[in-house]
């Protein structure tokens, strides 16, 4: 224990600790503590003790022990006998304590003597006596640890006092469940806590990985061995693909990964780990350090002490199990082990009830612990042990079909190298075949990490392996791993540009970041020669980035691919050009597109064309999105996600689940789609489009909600994705949201700084198809610096640009454009702009826009028209109601009283009592997301002195405190 009366090196399992810690404050309370050896039972009750705030000299702890024959009561004995402080300030001990007299002589001076008659019944004479002295001794915690080998008298005791506890008591109980005699209940009999009893059953199982490394940081200090995390820790980096974005977490995972697979979650045998580490010059590379490292001492000792007491059979059962490394049922036992099928049920009866080996799927029998089996497994002599695998090696090779990776496993455990080679290739190849990606991955990486592998072996196993990361969702483990096979210099060279070819589409197209490009620029030399139509794969990557300028040689790009196809045509390489090509189409809006896409096969035998047709579809939509093509969008967009998910194609099944979230933003589904895109998010972590997609959508709606300062960190945060993507829409709706922020917060300069660059990418790319969100925002704060040309320049231009083109949103955009343009010159065709804004809007079916395009409209109306002004208006305002933008339909409200336009008729003003007003109502959700008074002043349009009132009001009226009002608000809502 430390000073502060905690476990050192405690994490994790707050929901355990805190329902102890309420159930201790609750007396009287019965707790039993149930978990395997090493789990942690008396660090998490140590935890809850201090926790609840219980004096340590009232908790009185008995343990018991695994002794031939233990003392009755002996543990309970041994706890009163730490109550003696309590005991000495007590005016008089009732006569029936003498009883425990004799058995506490070190409390004799202050028990009263044994007044009982000979032959009276002593056991109900010490539990009358017990009770007792723990009804003096008042507020206590009686604490009996290792129950599973408690006596029968102390068993029986327990259970009586738990039926019927003191008022003052709160009784803990820890123990081994698989341990405790004959299977029993702990206390001899089943147990429920009666009525005003708190408590009942706390059961403890192992860390998870992520509470592993938690408690490693507690240990080791969070900048032991990598560990540290937050500011400082700064970006890991690979020699090949250069800084890799996140946090250095590679050693503090692999550490996590090699802690837990040594311990199976016991926080005992983790610990003992982690104190070898400490000693000197372990941490530089604490996961070489501890894997060569024997298991901890605590666990081989358990595990000893458990294997000592049984028979030949159960100890030669425990070891086939232990070679097998798998579920096995005693036909395979009996094969393996070499026993008699009757010999093979008597030691697996014995293994099971001395909770060695567990059942996890019916007649399937292996080891309850992972760490148990390395321990028996690394007992068995050597001699026997390669007996067993070489019997394992013949059984398996009976299945059908056969189970190559056991197989392979067998084979290297036997130390023939060779032999483990041919059959970690071929197990690999079936784990494809049969769709386990993650097994044929970590065989690869297996044989890839032999020294002495065959160049034509390293080149199939290196091209096996980055076949598997073209389909899997991007994360930064496997394009390292990518990384390192492209540096082996063993490493055929057309073999490296394969590998090259996956690592940059993995990189600049899952990853989000164009400097994936070089390393496709790079493959493509690497392969021409020898491979024309891999080089052509390559060659049409490249065409697919635009920026930097690098869109003006798209289609020469495409015309090298085509060339190289002629030289070695290969259909699923046309297939990924056939794809691009597409992709190129709905970028410039070409209304030739659509019919080009039903032409496209959903049902081709080849896993590559199905996965370019997925690709197709879901590019295509992805850009429908940007068009305004919202429905089809949608149907594209569920088409890819089903076809990624029949063809197991993760990547593209998750880039389509983020782009329909996405069109539920558009379409005004607001509702839960925060919720929604977080859990989407913690799927795929090191995905960069689900970040910058929620930051965008994030901040879109937090500006409409008027939490600018939330807003502008979302934009930023997308911003900085936007600089390394490349494709130049991130960029370009980027900075229409945070000039947008800006013009609001910092005024037209301030915007303009942001805008430019993006309508120079947008000139650059000519992604004028593509500017719907960017135009309107750009012409209005050209015009707000006071640069009119420059405002009707970017007009006219982007309406010669997008004559013919096929791309509502962009339409919409511009007529919106226009109707800022025209403003101060002709009211009357602002007027006709801001209509066809609108219209074509709710055409595509954006009713945040729409109603955007409407208010505009209001406004353009009220000099000439204001009663439809006010009825336009009062639209804008119940569609930014609707949607929850709270910021949105005040400035409504703030711009009817400017141009007094008054109020729609209604009943009258009506009184709400208890019940929250709109306005309170628009007040407490913006207190409840955490927003200052001056922010919601500035949101809502009030002074500080009415939001002032209005949050009194909104506390008076829920009853809570300013940091509870988001609960209560949904309290209140049902």
């Amino acid at each position: 224990m430390r000073q502060d009366g905690r476990a050192s090196g405690f994490v994790g399992r707050r929901r355990e600790v805190a329902w102890l810690a309420e159930a201790l404050r609750s007396a009287p309370a019965v707790v039993l503590v149930e978990g395997d050896a090493g789990v942690g039972k008396s660090a998490l009750v140590e935890r809850a003790l201090a926790e609840s705030g219980v004096p340590r000299e009232r908790v009185l702890t008995g343990r018991c022990h695994p002794v031939a024959a233990p003392t009755p009561y002996g543990p309970l004995l041994d706890a009163l006998r730490r109550g003696r402080p309590l005991l000495a300030a007590a005016a008089q001990l009732p006569p029936s304590t003498g009883a425990l007299r004799t058995r506490l002589p070190d409390l004799a001076d202050l028990l009263p003597g044994d007044t009982a008659a000979a032959g009276n019944d002593e056991r109900y004479r010490l539990l009358q006596g017990l009770r007792a002295l723990l009804d003096v001794l008042g507020e206590v915690v009686l604490l009996v640890e290792d129950a599973q080998w408690a006596d029968r008298a102390t068993r029986e005791s327990l259970l009586l006092l738990a039926r019927d506890p003191q008022p003052g008591l709160s009784l803990v109980v820890t123990y081994r469940a698989e341990e405790v005699p004959d299977g029993a209940p702990v206390l001899g009999a089943a147990y429920r806590c009666p009525p005003g009893v708190a408590g009942g059953l706390l059961q403890v199982g192992p860390l998870d990985r992520a509470e592993v490394l938690d408690l490693a940081r507690a240990v080791l200090g969070g900048s032991a061995v990598g560990l540290a995390t937050g500011p400082g820790s700064g970006p890991a980096s690979n020699p090949v693909i250069g800084p890799v974005i996140g946090p250095a977490t590679g050693t503090a995972s692999a550490l996590a990964a090699l802690l837990y697979e040594r311990s199976g979650g016991l926080p005992a045998a983790i610990v003992e780990d982690l104190a070898f580490l400490r000693e000197g010059g372990r941490r530089a590379d604490p996961v070489a350090a501890l894997a060569g490292a024997a298991l901890a001492r605590g666990l081989r000792e358990a595990v000893t002490e458990r294997l000592a007491g049984l028979g030949t059979s159960a100890r030669a059962v425990i070891e086939t199990a232990a070679v097998l490394d798998e579920p096995a049922g005693e036909e395979l036992i009996a094969e393996v082990s070499a026993l008699p099928a009757d010999q093979v049920s008597s030691g697996l009866v014995e293994a099971l009830r001395a909770a060695v080996l567990d059942e996890p799927a019916p007649a399937r029998y292996a080891f309850r612990w992972e760490p148990a089996r390395q321990v028996v497994y690394r007992r068995i002599p050597g001699p026997i042990r390669s007996a067993l695998h070489r019997r394992a090696i013949e059984a398996l090779r009976g299945r059908q079909p056969q189970p190559l990776a056991r197989i392979a496993a067998h084979t290297l455990a036997l130390g023939d190298r060779d032999a483990w080679q041919q059959a970690a290739e071929a197990a690999a190849e079936q784990a494809v075949a049969q769709g386990d990606t993650a097994a044929a991955g970590s065989l690869l990486r297996e044989l890839l990490a032999e020294t002495d592998l065959a160049p034509e072996r390293r080149g199939r196993a290196a091209r096996a392996l980055a076949g598997l990361a073209v389909n899997a969702a991007y994360d930064a483990a496997s394009t390292d791993v990518l990384a390192d096979i492209i540096a082996d210099p063993r490493l055929p060279v057309a073999d490296r540009g394969e590998v090259r070819l996956t690592l940059g589409l993995r990189v600049a197209v899952q990853g989000g970041d164009r400097d994936g490009f070089a390393l496709i620029e790079q493959a493509a030399d690497e392969l021409i020669a020898e491979r024309p139509a891999r080089a052509a794969r390559a060659l049409v990557a490249l065409a697919m980035n635009e920026r930097d300028g690098e869109g003006a040689a798209a289609w020469e790009r495409m015309a090298k691919a085509a060339a190289a196809l002629e030289i070695e045509p290969d259909e699923e390489v046309a297939a990924a050009y056939r794809a691009t090509r597409l992709t190129f189409q709905a970028r410039e809006g070409d209304p030739e597109l659509w019919p080009e896409l039903d032409r496209l096969p959903r049902d081709a035998s080849s896993p590559e064309l199905v996965r370019q047709t997925t690709r197709a579809l879901y590019n295509v939509g992805d850009i429908a999105m940007e068009t305004g093509h919202d429905q089809r969008a949608g149907r594209l967009l569920t088409e890819s996600r089903a076809l990624a998910r029949q063809a197991a194609i993760s990547y593209l099944e998750y880039y389509s689940r983020i782009g329909l979230l996405r069109l539920d933003g558009l379409a005004g589904r607001w509702q839960g789609l925060e919720e929604r895109f977080e859990a989407l998010g913690t799927e795929y972590p090191d995905v960069a489009m689900a970040r910058v997609e929620r930051a965008m959508l994030f901040g879109r709606m937090a500006a409409s909600r008027g939490r600018l300062a939330v807003a502008r960190a979302e934009f930023e945060s997308a911003a900085r994705y936007g600089e390394r993507e490349s494709q130049v829409t991130a960029a370009i709706r980027v900075a229409a949201g945070l000039g947008a922020v800006e013009l609001v917060e910092h005024g037209a300069e301030a915007a303009a700084a942001v805008l430019g660059p993006a309508v120079a990418i947008l000139r650059q790319a000519g992604a004028w198809a593509r500017g719907g969100e960017l135009l309107p925002i750009a012409v209005e704060v050209a015009r707000g610096v006071g640069d009119e040309g420059a405002a009707r320049h970017l007009a006219e231009e982007a309406a010669e640009a997008l004559d013919g083109v096929d791309a509502p949103a962009a339409h919409a955009g511009l007529h919106q454009a226009r109707g800022v343009l025209l403003e101060g010159t002709d009211p009357g065709g602002a007027i006709e702009s801001y209509h066809r804004a609108r219209d074509a809007w709710r055409d595509i079916g954006r009713p945040y826009e729409a109603a955007k395009a409407e208010e505009r409209l209001a406004r353009a109306l009220a000099d000439r028209d204001p009663q439809t002004a006010a009825e336009r208006l009062a639209a804008a305002e119940a569609t930014y109601t609707t949607l929850g933008a709270t910021s949105d339909a005040a400035r409504c409200q703030h711009v009817r009283r400017d141009l007094g336009l008054g109020r729609m008729a209604s009943p009258g003003r009506r009184g709400y009592g208890e019940a929250l007003s709109p306005r309170e109502r628009q007040v407490a959700e913006l207190v409840g997301q955490g927003v200052s008074n001056q922010d919601i002043a500035q949101a809502l349009f009030l002074s500080p002195r009415t939001v002032e009132h209005h949050v009194a009001s909104v506390l008076r009226k829920l009853g809570v405190g300013r940091k509870d009002v988001a609960e209560a608000l949904a309290e209140s809502e049902g």
